[in-house]
């Protein structure tokens, strides 16, 4: 049976990993080798870091950071933002990353997941779709296009006709609240792709873990409730196993 996994989702800022609120106010985490030092006795079961400053500035890749992270890694390691060519991708490997997150270059050119898909395999490649709701519908949102009028399932199943191997799905409005996943985006994605999509956005107690998988998400992704709560990894990964739900877990 799939097992679901507890993803930390964070992203690379001024050398510094950091977790945003609704893809602003950012707030420090820590220094990226001993976050994942952290993560890594904390059992989840892989880490995605988005870096930001390449993907908002235009800058080159972070690859010394995502260097340092891997040697910490016992877990895998998607690492997006700012990618550009199969180049890029290349050194993203090399330094370590076990997979590569595409956001605007996948939406920019969908030919380019397939291309990737040919060179490294559709296993190694997520697809991040961030969404906004406006007047009670969804909207992809990109944080240099703004709101596109494209609806985020259609998109996804492109992606996923392209060679994407995985979606993660990001909620811009429930970003950093700790209120909970957007159940009712999850709900539009249920049964609909055959790719899995990891849930992000809104995590503030272990329960909403549990909603958001019961309501189809395979797996979650959070950070704000890592960092600015009591609550663990650990702590998700519990109450997901007090409701039968297969993780991957040493109790």
């Amino acid at each position: 049976m799939l097992k679901h996994r507890v993803i930390p989702c964070v992203l690379l800022k001024d050398w510094q990993l950091v977790k945003s609120i609704q893809f602003d106010s950012y707030r420090t985490i820590g220094h990226p080798r001993s976050t994942a030092r952290i993560y890594n006795a904390r059992n989840v079961d892989e880490l995605i870091v988005l870096d930001i400053d390449a993907s908002l500035h235009n800058e080159e890749i972070n690859i010394e950071t995502i260097q340092d992270i891997a040697e910490e890694c016992f877990m895998p390691l998607t690492i997006g933002g700012g990618i550009k060519s199969l180049d890029d991708i290349n050194k993203i490997l090399n330094a370590g990353a076990d997979k590569i997150s595409l956001n605007t270059i996948a939406l920019n050119d969908y030919s380019f997941i397939k291309e990737t898909a040919v060179v490294f395999g559709s296993q190694f490649i997520v697809c991040s779709i961030d969404v906004k709701k406006i007047n009670k519908t969804y909207k992809v949102f990109n944080q240099k296009k703004g709101l596109i009028d494209i609806d985020p399932l259609f998109l996804a199943k492109q992606y996923q006709d392209f060679g994407a191997g995985e979606i993660l799905l990001t909620s811009v409005d429930r970003d950093g609240s700790a209120e909970g996943y957007d159940i009712d985006l999850i709900k539009l994605f249920r049964d609909e792709l055959d790719i899995p999509v990891i849930l992000n956005g809104g995590m503030g107690k272990p329960i909403h873990a549990v909603e958001a998988i019961k309501n189809g998400a395979d797996s979650v992704a959070g950070a704000y409730m890592y960092h600015f709560s009591e609550y663990t990894p650990n702590d998700v990964k519990r109450e997901l196993d007090k409701f039968n739900i297969p993780i991957r877990f040493s109790k």
